[in-house]
């Protein structure tokens, strides 16, 4: 095809074997689409295409990416509002002619057989390196190791005696995303080992989790990063690693540390056992 249909917040670039979604940025513009910038969407990865009446005047171009063939979507698991679903392009009235041929040609090369879930992901995920600010901690992915770094404000006591965390994506099965503009949302990684066995029930009380709040962990920062983690979990070789470690902190971070674990021990939610021997084990990172 090779044509160019712009619309709100987006443009549409039709290729011969693809569709190029380039996001616009502006103050209007939703934030999820700032961060993703542009997303190239093989024919291979659609399942259907609609056009339908929008409101005040527009109508929407609307694709529907294939189970499993898309991260973020694959993250996301039907909690995007239709504001912020990427594969909606919004036009105005006056295109509906032209919305609607494109809608049939894209339809034209969706063929059956690519209508069945995909065996692997044909969207590429966000890049890394990203990170963003949860509730209780930091959370921050290299393309290799999820590293969450706890906040002493925020994270339970659970989590501060489990320490900072680092996780091998080889020893990752997936992630959770829970919405932070749905109540408790969360990010949690699912370890390939676990299958949910002995894993805290709450997501603050879990050291592979990092829990939202207002203001903390925003779809457009944490869901990118579910969806490169979870990315980067399903292409991963299923190679034996060791499990999560402490992360190491220079002398004044683990004095902060030292400092609030002692108030927990004060405050009766830490035993005098577990105070010593977490101490100790701070200290060992010295």
């Amino acid at each position: 095809m090779g044509d160019v249909l712009a619309g709100i917040h987006a443009t549409w670039e039709f290729d011969p074997d693809s569709v190029l979604i380039r996001f616009e940025r502006g103050i209007r513009t939703p934030k999820l689409f700032q961060a993703l910038g542009e997303r190239r969407i093989p024919h291979e990865a659609l399942e259907s295409v609609s056009l339908a009446r929008g409101k005040r005047g527009t109508v929407v171009l609307h694709a529907v990416v294939r189970p499993g063939a898309d991260p973020l979507m694959e993250a996301a698991a039907g909690q995007l509002k239709d504001g912020c679903d990427p594969y909606r392009l919004v036009l105005p009235a006056e295109r509906e002619t032209l919305a609607e041929y494109y809608a049939d040609e894209l339809a034209a090369v969706i063929t059956p057989e690519v209508k069945e879930p995909a065996d692997r992901f044909l969207v590429a995920a966000p890049k890394a390196p990203l990170h963003f600010k949860a509730y209780d901690g930091k959370a921050s992915f290299d393309g290799s190791k999820v590293s969450f770094r706890w906040f002493w404000t925020g994270a339970s006591s659970a989590k501060w005696k489990a320490g900072d965390q680092i996780f091998d994506v080889r020893e990752l099965a997936g992630v959770e995303w829970r919405s932070p503009e749905l109540f408790e949302g969360y990010l949690r990684l699912v370890r390939r080992d676990a299958n949910g066995a002995g894993r805290p029930a709450q997501a603050d009380q879990d050291p592979s989790a990092v829990v939202f709040g207002l203001g903390y962990g925003p779809v457009h920062e944490s869901l990118p990063f579910a969806a490169a983690v979870l990315d980067a979990a399903k292409s991963a070789p299923g190679v034996a690693v060791p499990a999560a470690v402490a992360a190491l902190r220079d002398p004044a971070d683990i004095a902060d540390r030292i400092r609030h674990l002692g108030e927990l021990h004060r405050a009766g939610l830490v035993t005098d056992d577990e105070f010593s021997a977490k101490k100790a084990e701070l200290l060992a990172e010295l």
